[in-house]
């Protein structure tokens, strides 16, 4: 796999996203703790975020009403963290227009064309980085540290 390019966006960035948002999106959630789908939105939620899981195979996760798209949530949100491939990222990114401020793809995620297409309709747009490890790197705190 080629390097991914930077998504360019600075510390104070990431860490204004981080700050400022409430509700996350997570596409991709999922019911196996051993999964980063599973533990990084449960340590967003165990550090006060409302996170809205999206997976058309759950009726919950984290105890939390899960969705089969973004497109049911019936409200608005304020970052899409996206777990999945990085080939599925643009009707995701589609579908977080109108709905979200921030695109969020996780480590080792990145479509170009998602990031351009979020990013001409006025999101944010951050890519192959978790959002976890930014948020203990930035604010501190233990990362959730999965025992295999």
């Amino acid at each position: 796999m080629s390097k991914i390019e930077s998504d360019g966006l600075s510390d104070n960035e990431i860490l204004s996203i981080l700050r400022n948002v409430k509700v996350i999106a997570v596409v991709g959630a999922s019911n196996d703790p051993s999964k980063p789908a599973h533990y990084v939105p449960k340590f967003l939620k165990e550090k006060g975020y409302r996170i809205v899981p999206v997976n058309p195979f759950a009726e919950k996760v984290l105890d939390e009403k899960a969705y089969k798209s973004l497109m049911e949530i019936p409200f608005k949100v304020d970052v899409v963290v996206v777990f999945r491939p990085s080939k599925e990222v643009l009707p995701i990114a589609e579908q977080a227009i109108g709905k979200a401020g921030v695109l969020w793809m996780q480590e080792g995620i990145y479509s170009r064309e998602a990031a351009e297409k979020a990013r001409s309709n006025g999101l944010k747009v951050v890519w192959n980085r978790c959002i976890m490890k930014e948020y203990v790197r930035l604010m501190g705190g233990k990362p959730r540290t999965v025992l295999k």
